[in-house]
C-alpha cells in the first residue's frame, strides 16, 4: 500500500504527539479510552490537531459507545473506524468498520464467524445474539478451530452499502465473561456505559466499584466524570448525579450509587482502559 508505519508502543504520550507531528501522521491506532487520553494531553499541550494532517482513527481491544467514538471524532478531528480481533487469533484484523459505519466487517478469506448460545453451545442463527466462534481457516502452525471470543454479538449478512458481502459483526454488547451480580441481579458494565448516553453533561469516562456493605449485601458505586463546562460547583455535580442515578437505576432494575467527578479526574490507561474494581474480595 505504500504505507510508512511509526510504531511507539503506548505510553508517553507527549513523545507520541510529537512524532504525530515530526513525521505528519495521518492514521493512528490506540484503543477508545488512549485516543481521548492523547486528545485531553493535546489540549492542555495546546496542539490543534486541525494543524495537524491526521484524518482516521484505527481504534478497538475495548468497548466503545458511540458518545465516546463521536468524542474522539470531534476532538482528534479524525473518522474513527473500529477495529476487532484477538491476540490468539491475529490481533487487530480479524473485522473492521467501513465508511459505511453499519457494523464491522469480518474478512471471511482468513475467519470463519459463528454466533452460539453461549450456555448449550449450539450455534445460532444470523441476526441473534451470542457468543462470537472463530475459526482461523489460513493461519499455520497454530490451529485455532472454533474459539470461543466470549464476545457477545450477532451477525448479519446482509449487502452493506460499500458493496462488500462478508458477514458483519454489530456491535460488540459485552462479554459472557465479564457479568457482575450484585445482590442477585446480573450486570453488564457496558450496559451502564450505554445508559449513560441519554444523560446529558456526563463523559464517557468511569469507573465501576464494588464494595461490600456493613449488612454483607454488595455496593455498586459507579463514579462518572463530569462532562468539560459541567459540574464545576458541588451543586451541578449533585443534580447531574441524581439524572444519573435514575437513569441507571431504570437500566439496570438495581439501586446504584453514583458520585460525580470533575472532568479529568479518574485514572487514565495508555492500553486498555480499567472500568471495574472489584473491592469485596478485600
Amino acid at each position: 500500500m505504500g504505507a510508512a508505519v511509526v510504531p511507539t508502543s503506548s505510553g508517553n504520550t507527549p513523545r507520541q504527539l510529537m512524532l504525530m507531528r515530526d513525521f505528519g501522521v495521518t492514521a493512528f491506532a490506540a484503543t477508545p479510552s488512549y485516543s481521548i487520553n492523547v486528545a485531553e494531553v493535546a489540549a492542555a499541550e495546546g496542539i490543534d490537531f486541525e494543524s495537524l494532517p491526521l484524518r482516521v482513527a484505527f481504534v478497538g481491544a475495548e468497548p466503545m459507545s458511540q458518545a465516546m467514538q463521536q468524542e474522539i471524532e470531534e476532538r482528534m478531528g479524525v473518522r474513527v473506524c473500529e477495529q476487532f480481533g484477538l491476540s490468539e487469533i491475529i490481533g487487530p484484523g480479524v473485522a473492521s468498520a467501513c465508511e459505511q459505519q453499519q457494523g464491522l466487517h469480518v474478512w471471511e478469506d482468513h475467519f470463519i464467524p459463528e454466533i452460539i448460545d453461549p450456555n448449550s453451545g449450539e450455534r445460532l442463527p444470523d441476526g441473534e445474539i451470542g457468543e462470537l466462534v472463530l475459526t482461523a481457516a489460513t493461519k499455520e502452525a497454530f490451529p485455532v478451530l472454533r474459539y470461543r471470543t466470549r464476545d457477545r454479538t450477532r451477525l448479519v449478512r446482509e449487502r452493506c452499502d460499500c458493496g462488500r458481502t462478508m458477514a458483519r459483526i454489530v456491535k460488540i454488547l459485552g462479554r459472557t465473561d465479564d457479568m457482575l451480580i450484585v445482590r442477585g441481579v446480573n450486570v453488564f458494565p457496558s450496559q451502564i456505559e450505554h445508559a449513560l448516553l441519554g444523560v446529558e453533561g456526563v463523559a464517557p469516562q468511569y469507573q465501576i466499584v464494588l464494595t461490600t456493605r456493613a449488612d454483607r449485601q454488595d455496593e455498586l458505586r459507579v463514579r462518572i466524570e463530569a462532562a468539560a463546562g459541567h459540574g464545576a460547583e458541588p451543586a451541578d455535580r449533585a443534580a447531574l448525579g441524581v439524572r444519573a442515578r435514575e437513569v441507571l437505576h431504570s437500566a439496570l432494575g438495581l439501586a446504584v450509587v453514583v458520585e460525580i467527578v470533575v472532568a479529568g479526574s479518574l485514572p487514565r490507561s495508555e492500553g486498555k482502559a480499567i472500568r471495574v474494581v472489584d473491592e469485596r474480595r478485600k
